[in-house]
């Protein structure tokens, strides 16, 4: 297969007939610029890289704690538990014991942070596995176990995981994960600590880093787990991103003096909270996009294209990125889940991609020769079968792929223990995946056959008489979702939520009194994510649905297998606007001559007082930097939803006005360029990628962008 193009994923329509026109995107990542939007409608920049006034008694706290690790560390080292493995070895047998024995020795040596679980061999004997159980409560405190299946529907195996950041002698400070509440951050930490909030917040800027890969580095420079640190959503790779991160019991002052060893992060506006952050807590991002090498017929061309984005939208389609970056689209592995084709979902997961052009792109614009060994390791297994031999091979960063060749490893041929081994967040995302494949096409027909200017007859909204009950929550992004192919977070310019309901009662479908009294508009039509509580239209596009899950063998209503993850009947699902319109929306044509040259000063620019930027602005027309009445300026529709902070800039007055048939060009240079700036808000659940397909008319595909960048 090749890459995937938009029309592979239901995304064929625009909202308006005008022409669009060229425009490069992300030419350099600094033309793409990201400023998470806090629940309280705030643009979260980054203003300050000094550390806040502390308390002495921070430092002594944090000294005296590192003391006590220190402490532990040692006394940790010289604990043996041969007898306790001899005892197992006549309850488990050789083989387990072994096992146990080299995990142990493992988290001994310090390698717990990147240690996979292990799995003991299948057990069909239930009170034999809860024996196995009571073992490792009275005997290891510093592992825990569950359950999971095993390679045939009458055995279980019991999983062997480490508990915490710590490998033995855990009384002391070991807490449940249900007893922490799920909570982002490591509990080590003295119970001294000041009246200031135990969670210390700062903003995160980056350059062409994703954000996992950023909290890495502070993490291993803190000396510190990843998971230590909590935030509202993974930003993209491939731009300059500001975004809240909390971090549990750590000085300020520390985290400012690493700045001046940092490349391409920066930390600053640091306070301390009581509650560290979790994925969603934000309302959306604001945007700063510049586009390249603008070409149009004249200004007209382009500023009726701008004009109409901002008072009619796009359709709000989920982008490329929600579909992975392979030639394997994710949502055909989602497919294949619901069928119960678990060997099917691996060959997918695992076999080459030949053909993909994605890869060598991605190591043109990245440097980065990990891609083609990716694809070459993928084919070497295909060749092979060499499982031990291709995991040398894979790069760190396919989560997946790894976590299902060591699965197959211990257990040859069981591939739905192998696809359950993948982390939780990262294998839903292929549900997620089909969910959103069915939604596009759904939208894309509901475009088609009944327009975008009206409410129609069968549509789903929101209940007017109770929309304080809408809540905004994120579907599948969590942790690290490094996958590679298989689903590409690097590449993601939001997060991807979706809007939910705790109740289907607050949708509805539209009945000839509500078209009568005309209370609904095309802003209030939804549509929804598939799922077992999912209210489906009553008009034609809930063919779209059934046509496509019959012709993909899915059934909406029955699971054909008993794995609940991924069975669409226990899929709760959700809704999803089917129109978006950008918030507090402005735009400016520049004028540029230096290709190599950033247009628009970023938060360190700003810091850092640098000489203005040398462009030529022209500016839109008056009422474009006026926020016009009919553009949203809120995240809900009532009246009293959060407003967003914008910053405005002063532009001149200047405007080019060219005959119609010719291209937009500065006359007074011939090596000129046009570029167009574009400001905007989005709620989390909308791609900024698809208002830019709306405003351009053009694909969004990673295989047209390349032919734009040459």
């Amino acid at each position: 297969m090749n890459s995937m193009e938009e029309h592979d994923v239901g995304i064929s329509c625009y909202i308006s007939n005008l022409p669009g026109f060229r425009g490069v995107l992300k030419q350099r990542y600094s033309d793409f610029i990201v400023h998470e939007v806090d629940t309280d409608g705030k643009v979260v920049e980054l203003s300050s890289l000094e550390a806040i006034a502390e308390e002495s008694k921070v430092s002594a706290v944090e000294s005296k704690s590192v003391q006590e690790n220190q402490t532990d560390a040692s006394e940790t080292e010289v604990i043996s538990y041969a007898s306790q493995i001899e005892a197992f070895k006549s309850l488990a047998g050789d083989s387990d014991a072994s096992c146990l024995e080299e995990f142990i020795n493992q988290i001994n040596a310090g390698g717990e942070e990147s240690l996979s679980p292990i799995i003991l061999s299948p057990d069909s004997d239930k009170s034999h596995r809860t024996a196995v159980h009571i073992f490792f409560r009275e005997n290891f405190n510093f592992l825990v176990t569950d359950t999971v299946d095993g390679p045939d529907a009458s055995s279980k195996c019991i999983r062997v995981r480490s508990n915490s950041g710590k490998s033995n002698n855990r009384d002391k400070n070991s807490r449940k994960r249900k007893e922490r509440d799920n909570k982002p951050f490591d509990s080590r930490g003295s119970e001294n600590w000041p009246d200031a909030g135990k969670f210390l917040r700062f903003h995160l800027y980056k350059e062409n880093k994703d954000t996992q890969e950023a909290l890495g580095v502070l993490g291993h420079m803190l000396g510190i787990r990843s998971k230590s640190f909590g935030f509202a959503g993974t930003k993209d790779k491939r731009a300059v991103t500001t975004q809240r991160v909390t971090v549990y019991k750590q000085q300020a002052s520390k985290l400012a003096s690493l700045n001046g060893k940092l490349f391409g992060i920066k930390v600053g506006d640091f306070c301390y909270v009581n509650e560290g952050l979790c994925l969603g807590q934000l309302l959306g991002n604001r945007f700063t996009i510049t586009l390249r090498g603008v070409v149009a017929d004249s200004v007209d061309t382009i500023k009726a294209a701008a004009d109409s984005l901002g008072r009619h939208g796009f359709v709000n389609y989920f982008g490329l990125q929600r579909f992975g970056s392979g030639s394997v689209p994710t949502h055909l592995i989602g497919a294949a889940l619901f069928r119960g084709e678990w060997k099917h979902a691996v060959d997918l997961i695992l076999d080459p991609r030949d053909g993909d052009i994605l890869l060598s792109f991605l190591e043109y614009i990245t440097d980065d020769m990990s891609y083609s060994i990716n694809s070459k390791a993928r084919k070497y297994y295909k060749d092979t079968n060499d499982i031990a031999g291709t995991l040398k091979q894979l790069p760190q960063f396919l989560v997946a792929e790894r976590a299902v060749l060591k699965c197959l490893k211990q257990f040859p041929g069981s591939y739905l223990q192998a696809l359950k081994s993948i982390p939780r967040t990262l294998r839903m995302m292929y549900v997620h995946s089909y969910q959103s494949y069915l939604w596009n096409n759904a939208a894309s027909t509901r475009v088609q056959k009944y327009g975008t200017e009206q409410v129609v007859l069968g549509d789903l909204v929101y209940c007017k008489e109770n929309p304080s009950e809408k809540v905004a929550e994120i579907v599948g992004l969590d942790s690290g979702d490094d996958c590679g192919d298989s689903y590409d977070t690097n590449n993601e310019d939001e997060v991807s939520g979706d809007i939910h309901d705790k109740s289907s009662s607050n949708v509805k479908v539209v009945n000839a009194e509500d078209l009568n009294s005309k209370c609904y508009t095309i802003d209030d039509v939804i549509l929804p994510m598939p799922g077992s509580r999912s209210i489906y239209p009553t008009n034609d596009i809930v063919k779209v649905y059934n046509d496509l899950t019959n012709k993909d063998g899915v059934s909406l209503t029955e699971s054909v297998h008993n794995a609940k993850e991924f069975s669409i009947t226990s899929v709760t699902g959700s809704y999803r606007r089917v129109f978006q319109k950008p918030i507090n929306f402005e735009w400016e044509l520049l004028t540029y001559t230096d290709s190599n040259k950033p247009l628009v000063e970023t938060d360190l620019d700003k810091i850092g007082k640098s000489k203005p930027i040398n462009v030529n602005p022209v500016s839109a027309p008056n009422e474009q930097k006026e926020k016009a009445s009919d553009c949203i300026s809120q995240f809900e529709s009532s009246d009293d939803g959060p407003k967003v902070e914008t910053d405005h800039d002063e532009i001149g007055e200047k405007e080019v006005t060219l005959p119609h048939d010719e291209s937009v060009r500065d006359s007074s240079s011939q090596d000129s360029h046009n570029a167009l700036k574009l400001t905007f808000t989005l709620p989390s659940s909308s791609y900024a990628t698809m208002a830019i397909r709306e405003l351009l008319k053009t694909s969004t595909s990673v295989a047209y962008q390349k032919t734009l960048n040459q």
